[in-house]
């Protein structure tokens, strides 16, 4: 891709450990966005939200989560016992992300996570938005599953601004990212398959790595304004078509769908209207 001397210089970012103002960052938000595989091996992205605090470093290595995925979320008996972990916290209102790769095990109620990678992304294609209410008692909604895609469930992921991606490696070590575009950047191509265009990031194809050596992939889709939520898991493919520098990406991923879960709003944590990133082609 003619990008590895920025992927060089990036990567020395990649750190082992939580610097304090990672620690800060992490303190202050009150989602977060975790990927993991569950016992069948299939990825999945889930939300979790809290007060600003409920995400605390405990030390340099080691990050505490004062809750876990409810019963209706499949990653809930997962990270119920020791498990590999990506996660990922985005700060819409200031366009800011960072990434936490490594090892979790239940702790009480919550989580701890040993941290193997801890990194920051650019701002690019992060639409700004606030938080309108955090009503943390209120119940999410029993979980709808399905193996394909309603007309009201395509309708809302050809409306999405973002959604958030689940992979991993070869060897399982699992790893949560962000995309953005304008609404229709993710295109429904049948009840069971999606296509969106990869804009140019930082260089380290964290994700299109994962992809190519093992296709097993998990979407995330926030509707910010209610709280709702739809999870997919499936596998993706890169699909490298000349068309895609026409519209400003380096390739397609396709999206084949397995299986769906939708968990209807209102939902605990919702948000305003978004500004949409200058930087989306």
């Amino acid at each position: 891709m003619g990008q590895s001397h920025i992927a060089e210089k990036l990567s020395r970012g990649i750190r082992a450990d939580i610097p304090e103002v990672a620690a800060a960052f992490l303190a202050e938000q009150p989602m977060i966005v975790v990927a993991a595989a569950d016992a069948a091996g299939r990825l999945w992205a889930s939300d979790l939200v809290g007060a600003p605090g409920f995400v605390r470093a405990l030390d340099d290595r080691t990050i505490a989560l004062a809750t876990r995925p409810d019963a209706g979320d499949p990653l809930a008996d997962v990270l119920a016992r020791p498990s590999r972990i990506g996660m990922i916290a985005l700060q819409p209102e200031r366009r800011k992300r960072m990434r936490v790769n490594g090892a979790v095990a239940p702790d009480g109620n919550g989580l701890r996570v040993t941290v193997d990678q801890v990194y920051s992304n650019c701002p690019k294609y992060i639409a700004r938005r606030h938080v309108t209410a955090f009503e943390p008692h209120i119940e999410r909604s029993a979980p709808q599953h399905a193996t394909e895609l309603n007309e009201h469930q395509r309708e809302m992921l050809a409306k999405a601004d973002a959604f958030f991606v689940a992979t991993a490696d070869a060897e399982g070590n699992h790893d949560a990212s962000h995309r953005g575009g304008n609404p229709g950047f993710l295109q429904v191509a049948s009840p069971r398959r999606l296509r969106w265009p990869d804009y140019r990031g930082n260089s380290l194809f964290m994700t299109l790595g994962n992809i190519e050596v093992n296709p097993r992939c998990g979407i995330l889709v926030l509707d910010w304004v209610t709280g709702a939520s739809l999870q997919l898991t499936g596998s993706a493919q890169l699909v490298w078509e000349a068309e895609t520098f026409a519209i400003g990406a380096q390739c397609f991923i396709d999206f084949t769908i397995d299986a769906v879960i939708e968990r209807a709003g209102p939902g605990p944590l919702r948000w305003g209207t978004p500004e949409l990133s200058s930087a989306n082609p």
